[in-house]
């Protein structure tokens, strides 16, 4: 069995966000889910990476290149499971109930400093603790991670494929 180039790599990781990302839109425009602020925090994540893999695969890098940017898509990889596991925490915490639904990205990112603004994201509001939709028991940020833990040992493998083939 002949294991895939690393720019077939590439393809797959940039078609894989280019999914997750046209899947959220189409929750949003047909199903009428508008993201909460960790939703879009993961959404983000996924353009950052497909950004990288776009770039990696038009580049077609050698070997150094190809750890870089294995490195970094695993890195932006593990902030956006990280992200996920936060809002998957809030879904699941019976007590995290808030009456305050919060404010939308734009306005806390317009309002507040960058690093305040993202604390009060990750702290959560009570429309990021609700669950609105559900595809064989998962939730949406739990999609998310499935994702992101691809994308990201799909980065990394590749260090460890240019390891044996260099």
């Amino acid at each position: 069995m002949t294991l895939p180039t690393t720019r077939k790599c590439y393809v797959i990781g940039f078609l894989a966000c280019v999914f997750m990302l046209g899947f959220a839109v189409f929750l949003q425009i047909h199903q009428g889910l508008e993201p909460c602020p960790l939703c879009q925090l993961q959404r983000i994540m996924f353009v950052a990476l497909g950004i990288i893999f776009l770039f990696a695969m038009l580049q077609n890098p050698g070997r150094r290149g190809i750890k870089g940017y294995g490195y970094v898509i695993f890195i932006i990889a593990l902030i956006g499971a990280a992200i996920s596991l936060r809002h998957m925490w809030l879904q699941n915490t019976p007590h995290f109930v808030q009456e305050n639904c919060g404010v939308g990205l734009n306005y806390l990112l317009q309002a507040l400093p960058l690093t305040e603004a993202i604390r009060v994201i990750l702290q959560g509001t009570g429309e990021c603790a609700q669950v609105h939709w559900r595809f064989l028991g998962l939730t949406i940020p739990a999609w998310s991670l499935v994702g992101y833990t691809f994308l990201g040992l799909l980065g990394i493998w590749q260090n460890f494929r240019v390891a044996r083939q260099y």
